[in-house]
């Protein structure tokens, strides 16, 4: 299997810091199963989050070669989407073996670029895998209904796919959320532009070169860079049936109503809030350990991230153990062997979280942890944060209405389940929440009661793998199809239903005759 020679920045050993040049290589274009360079002027640098050392320059994508995406696209559909289904669920069965070889190298790109510890790297592509390996399943997710509606007549639907269909995907998982979109588009016999985050293309590129190896057609997949233009471009061109979208809650919106404006459908997963409830008979030692792991893993960037923990009656008692166990994370870069947590993505993204913490202190809660001073003597220019824990917070604090998307946990203190859940319901958004407890009857009111999409039950992440799919509701999404599994596939295709008679009667049942023929 070929691997990138491009993005040798990607290809560090593993458990070792990276030892980047000075010089960098500006980021290709993937147009029509091609890398070319940009002939833009404006370029976004990348920069290592641990050393500010710069990786590569993204080009912003002029209107002339977004228009070159845009007609490969259209052109290579015409042929895609002739493809049998059978053909397309083999290229997924190529691409995640491609994909599963190559993991070491697409895990060490979102190192350099994103900054998560390399483990968490190979989780972000692991997750993306899983949902190209769940379109190998693509000959039964097409498959439409057929009912004999009358005599001699037959009503049946197929599923079709769209066209030229867009992604625009967010720096937290590099290589996850570009695998959310594109294998779903590509195995329902669409084609895709995909626009990776400006701040870290690199896994996006090392993924389109797999698809070339693994011979997906030219103009199948592009990929394009760029910022407000580009995105502008996606949600607007006429040759571009529907866009997906993950991030925050400004650009998802910007992107929702520009998109859906222009007639095309669009499913945007946006901000979140997670909780998790902690009764006081769960198993503390379960609760704190898991509670420790989501709310501090990937430096708390994950759209999925538990980022408040409700303890309830006497389980209050708990959060100095949980403290303890949140001391013991060691914050470094990305590929110490030890690592718990990495640095955030960039400087901007560090100051944010920190004036958020700032504010809780300000308002009254108190700062069990404080990760604003935390040191890290290899990298002394990271955008480093540790654990913090605040604690005593209420809901009408900032640190609790806004989502930080850094490693801090507002704990809360309530009486009741029934308080807990009030508090859940009556926060705007709605990815995840989760409950820890022993008890059969509390699990079952939670799961009947909580208002969010995703919901875990002595599990502090409850992502649903792709057979299912990722359901979060109220102000976290925008849209009516989600994303991956069959309402990622619903999303992608469009159902067309035919009726058709053939009448008995017009049938020749004549038999054959052997016999000279005469004529009359």
């Amino acid at each position: 299997m070929k691997i990138l020679t491009l993005y040798k920045h990607a290809q560090h050993k593993l458990h070792r810091p990276p030892q980047l040049s000075r010089s960098f290589s500006t980021t290709k274009l993937f147009i029509n199963g091609e890398f070319i360079e940009s002939q833009a002027a404006d370029h976004i640098e990348v920069r290592n989050p641990a050393t500010q050392q710069v990786v590569t320059r993204v080009p912003k994508s002029t209107p002339q070669e977004l228009d070159e995406a845009a007609r490969s696209a259209s052109l290579a559909f015409r042929e895609w989407r002739r493809t049998s289904v059978l053909s397309r669920q083999r290229k997924m069965l190529d691409l995640q073996h491609a994909i599963r070889a190559n993991m070491d190298q697409l895990a060490s790109s979102i190192v350099n670029e994103q900054g998560k510890v390399f483990s968490d790297a190979k989780g972000d592509v692991m997750r993306g895998l899983q949902v190209v390996e769940d379109m190998a399943n693509i000959t039964h997710y097409m498959q439409g209904n057929k009912l004999e509606v009358s005599s001699d007549m037959d009503t049946y639907s197929v599923r079709e796919p769209l066209g030229v269909v867009a992604g625009i995907c967010p720096f937290n998982f590099p290589a996850m959320i570009p695998l959310w979109m594109f294998p779903v588009a590509l195995a329902t016999g669409n084609t895709c532009i995909l626009k990776p985050s400006e701040r870290d293309p690199g896994a996006a590129m090392l993924l389109a070169q797999l698809c070339n190896d693994v011979g997906i057609p030219p103009g199948v997949l592009n990929i394009v860079h760029g910022s407000h233009d580009t995105v502008n471009f996606l949600t607007s061109d006429s040759r571009i049936r529907a866009v997906s979208f993950v991030g925050g809650d400004k650009a998802g919106k910007y992107i929702y109503e520009r998109a859906t404006q222009h007639g095309k459908r669009c499913q945007a997963n946006l901000g979140a809030k997670n909780h998790a409830i902690v009764l006081p008979d769960a198993n503390k030692e379960h609760a704190l350990n898991a509670i420790s792991g989501a709310a501090f893993g990937a430096a708390g960037q994950r759209c999925m991230a538990l980022s408040v923990a409700i303890f309830v009656g006497k389980a209050q008692d708990w959060v100095p153990e949980l403290v303890t166990r949140a001391q013991q994370l060691r914050v470094d870069g990305g590929f110490e062997a030890d690592a718990d947590l990495g640095p955030m993505i960039t400087p901007e993204a560090l100051q944010r979280a920190k004036l958020l913490i700032q504010s809780a202190s300000d308002e009254g809660a108190r700062l069990l942890l404080d990760g604003r001073g935390v040191q890290v003597p290899k990298y002394p220019q990271g955008n480093f944060l540790g654990p913090t824990i605040i604690d005593q917070a209420t809901s009408q604090m900032q640190c609790y209405q806004e989502e930080i998307f850094g490693p801090v946990l507002t704990c809360i203190h309530v009486d009741t389940l029934d308080q807990a859940l009030d508090l859940i319901n009556s926060n705007r958004y709605g990815n995840g929440a989760s409950i820890f407890t022993r008890s059969g009857a509390s699990a079952r009111k939670f799961q009947s009661e909580v208002e969010a999409g995703q919901v875990g039950i002595n599990v502090p992440i409850p992502v649903p793998l792709p057979m299912f799919s990722f359901t979060g509701n109220k102000a976290s999404f925008l849209g009516d199809t989600n994303f991956y599994g069959r309402s990622g596939v619903n999303f992608y295709t469009q159902l067309k239903t035919v009726t058709s008679l053939w009448r008995k009667q017009d049938a020749d049942d004549r038999q054959a005759t052997v016999h000279m023929p005469t004529i009359h």
